[in-house]
């Protein structure tokens, strides 16, 4: 299963790379990312059915059952919180200025860096599990105060301008004022001498992998409640990210739709608290977990179309 895994990612990087959005400085229209959003989504759902065939032929139906209900509960979960990292690429994209079709390379650094990095903290965490049982409850209180702090600040703008990650690249670093095309580096001659320069798009790549590595700490410790078995935790997270960079361009002209959507993560990450918890107690079903996190996602995105549409409607009849 780890062979086969590894070969589906590697094929699906390579089609990443060199299919999704075409050549470099490519603008990818909606319809292009929707119809790879629709083909990774099918690609996941695939990979559920194999393994599902897998394990009902080698271990059986009720091993089958429950892992494959286990990585659609977790794709769904880490789907669904990787959409905060998308709008906060959007922020990102938007404070530097960085025109759509000079964005495809720094999302695929963000993506790629993702992956590596949720491969090594998976692991970490697993073993860490394993060791210590009783880190399933630091995590759940961690979920459980992270979702309350969301909802609290959904509609707060973070201050990127006083970030201090930005601050201190830009008191050690010569930057140049604009940006040169997709380049990170750039040379300028400075009193006789080459200077290498960085550019803005590399201050926007050093943000996207640092946001990468916060979005981790929330999203990992919320598929362990599901399931800590490693080949279920990765592949659904690495699922997951895969198809990110297709989502991001299909919601950068429709983010400003979703505006009850951070309530609903908010509300996922508290109830995936709630549930880790509770393990001693009452262990929710899988299923269940599944049932209860694409009911919060579906009615979030229905509330805030519904109120984004009352909004144009009001704003028409003024």
């Amino acid at each position: 299963m780890w062979v086969a895994f590894t070969l589906v990612v590697l094929v699906m990087l390579a089609v990443d790379l060199f299919m999704v959005g075409g050549g470099r400085e490519h603008r990818v229209s909606v319809k292009e990312a929707a119809t790879w959003s629709v083909i990774w989504v099918v690609l996941s759902l695939a990979f559920a059915g194999a393994l599902w065939w897998y394990l009902d032929g080698t271990v059986g139906r009720e091993v089958a059952n429950a892992k494959s209900v286990e990585f659609i509960t977790g794709y769904l979960i880490e789907k669904s919180l990787a959409i905060d990292n998308v709008f906060v690429w959007l922020m990102l994209f938007s404070f530097f200025a960085v025109p759509l079709e000079l964005q495809k390379r720094v999302l695929l650094f963000g993506v790629l860096g993702a992956i590596v990095l949720r491969t090594i903290m998976i692991f970490a965490g697993v073993w860490l599990i394993a060791k210590f049982h009783w880190l399933l409850y630091v995590f759940g209180a961690f979920l459980l105060i992270t979702g309350i702090k969301m909802w609290l600040f959904a509609d707060h703008a973070p201050d990127l301008a006083n970030n201090p990650l930005l601050k201190w690249m830009r008191g050690h670093m010569k930057i140049t004022d604009t940006l040169e095309g997709e380049r990170f580096f750039v040379m300028r001659e400075e009193a006789g001498k080459m200077v290498r320069y960085a550019t803005p798009m590399f201050l926007v790549l050093v943000l996207v992998e640092a946001s990468d590595v916060i979005f981790a700490v929330d999203s990992i410790p919320a598929i362990f409640a599901i399931t800590t078995d490693p080949f279920i935790v990765l592949t659904s997270n690495v699922f997951a990210i895969l198809g990110l960079r297709a989502m991001y361009f299909l919601l950068a002209d429709m983010a400003s739709r979703f505006t009850l959507l951070k309530y609903g993560l908010a509300l996922v990450l508290m109830f995936i608290g709630v549930k880790m918890l509770l393990l001693e107690l009452y262990k929710i079903p899988v299923a269940v977990s599944l049932g209860v996190v694409a009911v919060i996602i579906g009615t979030s995105v229905v509330l805030s179309l519904r109120r984004t549409a009352n909004l144009a409607t009001t704003r028409s009849a003024a």
